[in-house]
């Protein structure tokens, strides 16, 4: 029992690094010298990479957030299945355990002061891993949503409540179903400044800057 615990905190410990990876603010430092916290929003997410490095910039940090959390979810899956070490019941609550914890990591990163984006890319990337079928459906939501309204914001949100309803159908499993509700609803709380701004019609829209 002492190394399963052992294992389960390091493999969550790890998960916490690899979504403190501060993409957008490397590739913005590497493409125009610039803290892309002092700009925009200030989130080192995709979006605010987009507004203020360009488009190449922002598809870059997009897919590496993504690969981030697909990596979170699969470092847990690759130690349990290959190395057999895990006990079946853990494997569900801890893949949903270290998931949360790199959602976290990537707003909350230890090499920015605990700053960095909103969790949106990383989490779509980690529901990918969970469930392709949840994955690509809050995608494809997300998308809609964008195509419609051209708010990231709007869209992210309404893709952090859809997904709930997507993983109660899909794969109702209770760790699973937890972690779409908890990051969620972190991932609405992180845009509670977008949400003044809709409530406001100040939010930015696809191609403008703010």
């Amino acid at each position: 029992m002492t190394t399963y615990l052992l294992i389960s905190v390091s493999l969550v410990l790890v998960a916490y690094i690899l979504g403190s990876i501060p993409t957008g603010y490397i590739i913005a430092r590497a493409l125009k010298g610039i803290d892309i916290r002092e700009f925009g929003s200030g989130s080192t997410g995709a979006t605010n990479v987009l507004r203020n490095v360009g488009k190449g910039a922002a598809i870059a940090v997009l897919l590496i957030d993504m690969i981030k959390g697909v990596l979170a979810v699969y470092l847990v899956k690759l130690t349990y299945i290959y190395f057999d070490i895990l006990p079946i019941q853990w494997q569900g609550w801890l893949i949903a355990i270290a998931s949360l914890i790199a959602v976290i990591g990537h707003s909350k990163s230890i090499w920015l002061n605990f700053s960095g984006g909103k969790s949106a890319a990383i989490s779509l990337g980690i529901l990918l891993a969970m469930n392709p079928v949840v994955g690509f459906g809050t995608f494809t939501i997300f998308l809609t949503i964008l195509g419609i309204c051209k708010i990231v914001s709007l869209s992210s949100i309404s893709a952090a409540i859809a997904v709930n309803i997507l993983m109660v159908i899909f794969n109702p499993t209770i760790p699973y179903i937890s972690f779409t509700i908890i990051a969620g609803i972190y991932v609405i709380v992180r845009h509670r400044t977008n949400i003044d701004r809709i409530i406001a019609g100040t939010e930015p829209r696809i191609g403008q800057t703010g």
